[in-house]
């Protein structure tokens, strides 16, 4: 028992020891899945940017949770008498990835892993494209929409030197952005993420 106890001690030591902490920061090109009665919809560019813990957990494989800010959405756009509008959906959350790696070169991994979510601004913009001009944006409606978001992410990066990569991730929502909705429609987020990491 003693040297069952020894073993864990030198084990969680070790990983201890092997952890490295990181920021990261990037592009979103997000999306909602097809909403009924919507035509135009386009994605929406945004960011994100947090920190994150990457630890060996066997040979060629580790697990990186991250916590980071990110901005999903999607905008569409209109011709209302001769007039060309763009009506952007931002939301914003507070996202908890936790990814796990295949390391197949020190350079090079792969990675898929669930991303929890929890939304902390929702506002819709109007713009008139031909002048420019924000004709009106929201109040944060967040309240009215589905606090907590799940998706699934499926990336890949590569570490230039040992500190400093390129990440590239596709997240894939399975929760509808709705409290409440008719049974069988839903509207979720997608987006493809690239960016920058840096290792401490």
């Amino acid at each position: 028992m003693k040297k069952l106890f020894l073993g864990a001690a030198i084990a969680m030591s070790s990983l201890t020891f092997a952890q490295q902490f990181g920021i990261k920061a990037g592009m979103n090109v997000s999306s909602l899945s097809s909403e009924e009665g919507l035509e135009n919809q386009k994605s929406k560019i945004g960011f994100n940017a947090g920190l994150f813990m990457n630890a060996p957990i066997a040979a060629n494989f580790s697990i990186q949770p991250e916590l980071i800010y990110t901005q999903y959405g999607d905008k569409y756009n209109a011709n209302v008498l001769g007039n060309n509008y763009s009506f952007t959906r931002n939301l914003d959350y507070i996202a908890l990835p936790v990814m796990f790696q295949y390391n197949a070169t020190p350079s090079f991994y792969l990675e898929a892993g669930p991303e929890f979510g929890l939304l902390v601004s929702a506002k819709n913009k109007l713009t008139n494209q031909d002048t420019n001009n924000v004709i009106d944006e929201s109040r944060n409606y967040k309240d009215d929409l589905n606090s907590f978001n799940f998706g699934l992410g499926l990336g890949a990066g590569y570490y230039f030197t040992p500190n400093i990569g390129l990440t590239a991730r596709y997240v894939a929502g399975f929760t509808d952005i709705a409290k409440d909705r008719p049974t069988g429609s839903s509207v979720k987020n997608n987006a493809f993420q690239v960016g920058l990491a840096y290792k401490f």
